[in-house]
């Protein structure tokens, strides 16, 4: 049955519509007003931002959907509750309660050399017995600033690792129906990402960078990194670890992004779900063209594709899913992230069993390729 381009629109928001658990309020800039930290046994977690998002007035921490001519600087730091349940975010009621809510307890506006030093000064003051990792989360459409703010530092709480979590937020129109203007803003957004990226790279304390994307916020990293390739900036691809989850991209034109990023040092990873709604509406909406996020590991075309590009790809539909799109599982993994040692991630380990196809079995936080674990069944040893 063909859709008409108008016709798919309206469904597209329609299903999303549909999806909708409930009516509540989404929260506002209100969020981001620092009250002191009154509670000792709270968790304290520090953000970094750069955004192209606009700032609502100089000089202040509120970000409207408003593409900025330059990134915007900030930190953040979020006070965690003692009652917190990994995945979730409990968020301030009227009056913040740091003893059961997410609340801002400090915040600062800064420009971008006061960034680097901060950011590289973390990274000089790591354990010397591990690596310090820099976490650049990206986030994905409908999502509003603090949103994907309160969402990274739910992440960083729950991973429990020694890092620095920075946001790169794009300007969102945080609207079901903001769809298209959303991809506008992301395409507006790569140059901004690659920069932010050649400027960490230059940073002289030797961190990883672990570049993970949510949803569309996957086809801005792409894009991004397509733009370093063209740029002969391999120095700065060498540097990164990829993470591409719920990937909101067509996968046409992710094969024609891999064909000009090539093979990446550490393999990119994607993390996809085949009960996908929102990608599945995403689809709908783009004339049925699949996207990367629903692959199906089973099928050993994907297999051969994946290790010939040199992408690993795993399912994790066995997560359980915050959101009745079950397109936000990716805020499950963070728990999980010490005990996944064998995704392998690192330049020294062997790439013919670190990319392909994989399943993740949530209860026991670990990988295995579908393929061997069929043979298994086939073939019970």
């Amino acid at each position: 049955m063909h859709i008409q381009p108008y016709a798919a629109a309206r469904l597209f928001v329609t299903v999303l519509i549909l999806a909708l658990p409930g009516c509540a309020s989404r929260p506002g800039p209100e969020v981001l007003t620092a009250i002191p930290a009154t509670n000792a046994d709270t968790k304290q977690v520090t953000v970094y931002t750069a955004t192209t998002r606009a700032r609502q007035s100089p000089n202040a921490n509120v970000f409207t959907a408003g593409r900025s001519m330059e990134l915007n600087y900030a930190r953040f730091t979020l006070s965690i509750p003692p009652t917190h349940r990994a995945s979730n975010i409990e968020w301030p009621a009227a009056k913040p309660n740091p003893a059961t809510d997410f609340v801002v307890t400090d915040q600062s506006v800064l420009s971008q050399p006061a960034f680097l030093q901060d950011v590289g000064r973390n990274g000089a003051h790591g354990s010397s017995a591990k690596r310090h990792t820099v976490g650049i989360f990206v986030h994905g459409y409908n999502y509003n600033f603090q949103e994907s703010l309160f969402r990274l530092a739910q992440m960083a709480a729950d991973a429990d690792i020694e890092s620095t979590p920075i946001l790169f937020a794009w300007p969102s129109q945080g609207s079901i129906t903001g769809y298209v203007a959303d991809r506008e803003a992301v395409t507006y957004s790569r140059d901004y990402l690659a920069a932010l990226l050649v400027s960490l790279g230059q940073l002289k304390n030797g961190d990883d960078v672990l570049l993970f994307g949510h949803s569309m916020g996957s086809f801005l990293i792409m894009e991004s990194l397509r733009q370093l390739k063209l740029q002969g900036r391999t120095d700065i691809l060498s540097k990164l670890r990829v993470v591409l989850a719920a990937p909101d991209i067509d996968a046409d034109v992710f094969r024609t992004q891999l064909q000009v990023i090539g093979k990446m040092v550490t393999p990119i990873t994607m993390l996809v779900s085949k009960d996908d709604r929102a990608l599945s509406a995403s689809s709908l909406l783009d004339g049925d063209h699949p996207r990367v996020g629903r692959l199906d590991i089973n099928d050993p075309t994907i297999r051969d594709s994946a290790i010939k590009n040199g992408v690993r790809i795993i399912d994790i539909t066995s997560l359980k899913a915050t959101d009745a799109f079950r397109h936000d599982r990716y805020a499950s993994l963070a728990t999980l992230g010490p005990q996944l040692a064998s995704l392998g991630d690192g330049p020294k380990q062997n790439p013919a069993t670190t990319v392909g196809s994989f399943v993740l079995d949530a209860a026991g936080a670990t990988i295995s390729s579908p393929f061997r674990l069929a043979s298994r069944v086939i073939n019970p040893q």
